[in-house]
């Protein structure tokens, strides 16, 4: 018996409890559709409205920003069609907002697990990122429902299309990574999570959602006569830049007289801004893997 354990290759056999980082997620992948599955199905478990809160939550959302902002400050007249512009950044935020918080849970949430079955942690993050996906897909379908009703189809081109891909796929990059990072903080640290709640606050104000990119230059190179280089930083955003390739697939098509400027330089600035997205990740990555052999006994 030990004659034929000296012929297999020692590269043949797997250190117990070694990881492999992200390239896990694809060799455990049925696990991750069990953790996609489970996340999906329990959220609304014993709920009477269900799947509905997908869209009662951000409709709710939508008409305080808009009745506030639109109604009562005035915001929508220098912006067209605004209800649009609003909701098509409204569900970018949705979706960086409950991919970046729930991948910050995630270990901490899975602690039984964590603490007695080995696994590839990351999976909890990369699920967290992909189960917020689900969520955010009727968001997307009622506000494509909508640009319809406004004649979208008529306008849409290929080009429009990609920028909803490329913009998700930033948006949804740039939380895996940050969840990553703070996610594996957060065990330790559970002072992180007060640190996400408060990013999470100022990121609907730090992008243009409820406002037009314009008027931040406006604001900084004309009134405060600040270096020009600030806006180019600001549009370096990837929350920004995603929320900006919203505007440009469904918020331009849909309506008659988009005042409001393409921003400078939309197609670097996404190569840009899905480099960052990049480093992020490898980033997140970094620290997570530096810290995930503790995070049993910081459990």
């Amino acid at each position: 018996m030990s004659d034929l354990f000296a012929l297999v290759p020692r590269s043949d056999f797997d250190v117990p409890g070694k990881s492999h980082g992200l390239i896990d997620v694809v060799r455990w992948r049925y696990l991750l559709r069990l953790l996609v599955r489970t996340g999906v199905t329990t959220r609304y478990r014993n709920s009477v409205l269900g799947w509905t809160w997908s869209y009662v939550r951000p409709a709710a959302q939508f008409l305080v920003f808009w009745i506030v902002l639109g109604l009562f400050l005035d915001m929508n007249k220098g912006i067209p069609n605004y209800a649009v512009y609003l909701f098509s950044g409204i569900v970018v935020i949705n979706l960086f907002s409950e991919g970046f918080k729930n991948a910050t849970t995630s270990i901490v949430g899975n602690a039984p697990l964590v603490r007695k079955v080995f696994l590839p942690r990351q999976l909890f993050a990369v699920s967290a990122i992909i189960v917020a996906f689900v969520h955010f897909l009727p968001q997307v379908g009622l506000l494509l429902l909508v640009c319809l009703l406004m004649g979208w189809i008529t306008q849409v081109s290929l080009l429009g299309i990609g920028a909803i891909l490329i913009g998700m796929f930033i948006v949804m990059l740039f939380s895996l990574g940050l969840g990553l990072l703070f996610g594996a903080i957060n065990v330790r640290y559970r002072d992180a999570e007060n640190i996400v709640e408060l990013m999470l606050l100022l990121a609907t104000w730090a992008s243009p959602v409820l406002y037009a990119w314009t008027m931040v230059e406006t604001a900084v190179v004309d009134k405060l006569h600040w270096p020009s280089w600030i806006v180019e930083l600001y549009m370096l955003n990837p929350i920004t830049q995603g929320v900006e390739l919203f505007h440009y697939a469904f918020w331009r098509p849909a309506t008659a007289e988009p005042v409001i400027p393409v921003p400078p330089d939309l197609g670097w600035n996404t190569l840009w801004t899905l480099l960052i997205s990049v480093i992020t990740l490898l980033l997140g990555q970094l620290v997570f893997r530096r810290l995930e052999g503790r995070f049993a006994q910081d459990l």
